[in-house]
């Protein structure tokens, strides 16, 4: 089957793209922007890729076009396939109908974790030796792929709560049909999606509907968010996580920052976590994962030995380099909750060094100010902040970040942050770049102005 994809370099479409060639399909596709990794990617694995939305893309016409839901009404490539009748399909869709009917699918959904905690998982079932499929939101790096096909039955896929596609406005993980769903977490966000707490919500329960009575729920035990979702209804059994000794998954002897804990599971100690990764949230994150995988048939005690070798995905705190005693460090967060465990992780890791905060309000609920009254808050854990804050930020980062006082630093430019901060920067201190995108390469230009 020829099959062409609109919006192909996304993570979530690029990894559809991977998962369709390796089932045997031609495949190509078209976005606004091509460019690497994920070109290079798609591209090694024998997909064509096409700059621009435009009609010829689509002629002569394929079999099928997956749709991503950042195309609209109005885009060219949309008009044109609407108007020739062309068969189409969202990601989701395809997804379900083509891979997952037959699957045990373990799906990880919530507002924060769920990158992180579906690579732990599905690290955990590979190191098992069940060579699960998966689809994943960024690059595990115990695979080097976001997606794979993978062997039956098990797959693991981030299911997150974006709307489907421009004719489908469901969240597209009421497409999974879960066997196994963890719900990591549930606040607001998305605002140019949902409208409140209570749409997400709903969404949500829509997705508790699709799991069967012999499946599993797995969920924080003190999450107001998601105990008003299961108290709407839940046909499943679910179990609870949470760090301290209330839950059936919970931990002991934990280092402050995270870095190790001894695993309980029902009361009895399964065994202890020494790894790489920092903070309370994937401490959170480890323990859904442990128990996810149990149910697909892992021991816990396997399933500790492979976070021992766990990678993070990039982007989760990860090291982009270090230049004269300095830190840079790349973090994704950008939801007041991400960045505050963000800071709480690193600042227990690395004591009374400094810590240089630096973000970009980037996300569409960010930029709409939604989080304006508990971004401050999030930041306090720094010594310093620099925010990215040019004229069309759209709310007044002096007033809503005032509380900062003197630690503040508001700039109109990523090259005015690099001068500011590193003409303040110094041996041991750490610095941490918030950001859902690229953000101008403001990583190697700190790396680089560092060594000038």
């Amino acid at each position: 089957m020829k099959i062409h994809i609109l919006g192909i370099c996304g993570t979530f479409l690029g990894g559809i793209a991977l998962i369709a060639r390796a089932l045997g399909h031609e495949v190509s596709g078209s976005d606004e922007n091509v460019y690497p990794p994920m070109s290079t990617q798609l591209e090694a694995a024998g997909i064509r890729l096409m700059k621009g939305y435009e009609p010829a893309h689509l002629d002569p016409a394929p079999d099928q076009v997956v749709v991503g839901n950042a195309l609209s009404r109005g885009n060219p490539a949309v008009e044109y396939l609407l108007e020739r009748g062309l068969r189409y399909t969202s990601g989701p869709q395809w997804l379900a109908e083509n891979v997952l009917q037959d699957r045990w699918v373990l799906g990880v959904a919530g507002t924060h974790g769920k990158t992180s905690t579906s690579s732990m998982l599905a690290w955990i079932l590979e190191y098992a030796g069940l060579e699960p499929g998966f689809l994943i939101g960024g690059v595990p790096q115990n695979f080097a792929v976001s997606a794979r096909a993978g062997q039956a039955p098990f797959f693991v896929v981030e299911a997150d709560e974006y709307d489907t596609a421009f004719f489908d406005k469901r969240s597209k993980f009421v497409h999974y049909h879960p066997r196994t769903l963890v719900m990591n977490n549930l606040e607001f966000d998305h605002a140019d999606i949902f409208d409140d707490l209570e749409a997400i919500q709903r969404q949500f329960h829509h997705l508790v509907r699709t799991v069967p009575g012999n499946g599993l729920i797995i969920s924080p035990l003190n999450d107001g968010g998601l105990h008003r979702v299961l108290d709407i209804g839940c046909w499943t059994s679910v179990e609870y996580f949470d760090p301290g000794a209330e839950a059936s998954w919970h931990v002991a002897n934990a280092h402050p920052d995270g870095s190790a804990f001894d695993v309980v599971c029902e009361a009895e100690r399964v065994g202890r976590v020494v790894w790489p990764l920092t903070g309370r949230h994937n401490v959170c994150n480890a323990l859904a994962a442990l128990a996810a995988a149990r149910h697909a048939g892992v021991p816990p005690a396997v399933g500790i030995s492979a976070l021992a070798e766990f990678r993070n995905v990039k982007r989760r705190m990860e090291l982009r380099g270090e230049v004269r005693g300095v830190r840079v460090y790349d973090d994704f967060a950008h939801h007041p909750t991400a960045i505050e465990t963000t800071l709480e992780g690193l600042r227990k890791h690395v004591g009374e060094q400094r810590i240089l905060a630096v973000l970009e309000p980037r996300s569409n609920t960010m930029r709409m100010g939604v989080h304006a009254d508990t971004l401050a808050d999030s930041l306090n854990l720094a010594d310093a902040v620099w925010v990215y804050a040019p004229d069309s930020l759209g709310w007044d980062a002096a007033s809503v970040l005032g509380g900062l006082g003197g630690r503040l630093h508001l700039c109109r430019s990523a090259q005015e942050i690099v001068d500011s901060l590193v003409a303040d920067a110094r041996e041991g201190d750490q610095v941490l770049v918030m950001s859902n995108g690229g953000f101008e390469g403001i990583h190697q230009r700190l790396l680089d102005a560092l060594s000038g």
